[in-house]
């Protein structure tokens, strides 16, 4: 690979590989896949993507291998609670991928609460996270660390407990598992390496991260267009959700009447637009926003 190209990890496969993708693909990154499926190349940037393990990712970061990495904050944060000398720095929250780190015990465990893992075996990936979160509670448990279908655990007998990752909880359904705590709530990071970077892959690095500042911004913003009495349009303000100063323009023909369009910065529910036309509002649209750029 090419060194003066600035380089991002990411997970090769799994929910986080299939965000990140949509991630760089919403901000214009046009990705060029090759056959070993290791090194993508991003055309007309001077980016390559390395595809690897996602708890590979923090460690490439913290080495230099990759300049950027995009990974959960569970597998940054057992990362950084077993080198807490390392200085790679989290360069953005990246708000997808969201799932939680949780402790679950089977179905007909009596659980009183976390008094209940005293002396228990807690099978887990993330042993540094829940030895943590015990050490504060004052609780001794045996964690039995596995990589790799850690749910079946207690049916094996190989632990009375486990504390893995949630999303749905299908899966702890399926193997008649109940979630009881959860010990920390997890998203995607962007990662930046603690070495030594470029000026020209910094300018590259400042131009993808206004793209996902965009990207991010765009997700939840919706662009307002309605009609309505001028006198009604401080009501109708009011009500906008998040709204910068909406634009405001005279119908052609109807007096008394304007246009109203508007960024809002939340979501926008049909209660509100209910109540929009309740104070006098018609014609009410709601349109998706591509891209922003402030």
């Amino acid at each position: 690979m090419d060194k003066s190209r600035l380089r991002i990890a990411i997970q090769k496969s799994g929910r986080l590989a299939d965000d990140s993708m949509d991630l760089l693909k919403s901000a214009g990154l046009k990705i060029q896949k090759n056959k070993s499926g290791l090194f993508y190349r991003i055309k007309d940037l001077p980016i390559d993507l390395l595809l690897v393990r996602d708890d590979d990712i923090p460690g490439f970061v913290s080495e230099g291998i990759a300049d950027l990495g995009i990974v959960g904050s569970n597998v940054f944060k057992e990362f950084s609670l077993q080198n807490e000398s390392d200085d790679t720095s989290i360069l953005m929250r990246l708000g997808f991928s969201r799932c939680k780190l949780s402790i679950a015990t089977p179905n007909e465990a009596k659980y009183e609460g976390t008094k209940t893992l005293e002396g228990a075996k807690i099978a887990t990936s993330y042993p540094e996270i829940l030895g943590k979160y015990l050490k504060d509670l004052g609780v001794t448990s045996t964690i039995v660390e596995m990589h790799g279908a850690v749910e079946v655990a207690p049916t094996l007998g190989i632990a009375d407990a486990i504390c893995d990752i949630v999303s749905s909880g299908a899966t702890l359904e399926a193997n008649g598992l109940t979630q009881q705590e959860t010990i920390f709530k997890s998203e995607a990071f962007l990662l930046k390496t603690p070495q030594e970077i470029s000026p020209e892959k910094l300018k590259t690095i400042s131009r993808i991260t206004t793209r996902f500042e965009g990207v991010q911004a765009s997700r939840e913003t919706k662009y307002i267009m309605l009609n309505a009495p001028r006198e009604a349009l401080e009501k109708v303000t009011e009500l906008l959700p998040g709204a910068e100063a909406p634009t405001v323009i005279p119908l052609e023909g109807q007096d008394g009447m304007v246009a109203v369009h508007s960024v809002c910065r939340e979501s926008v529910f049909w209660e509100t637009m209910e109540k929009l036309r309740n104070v006098g509002a018609t014609s009410i649209l709601v349109l998706p926003i591509e891209k922003m750029m402030a």
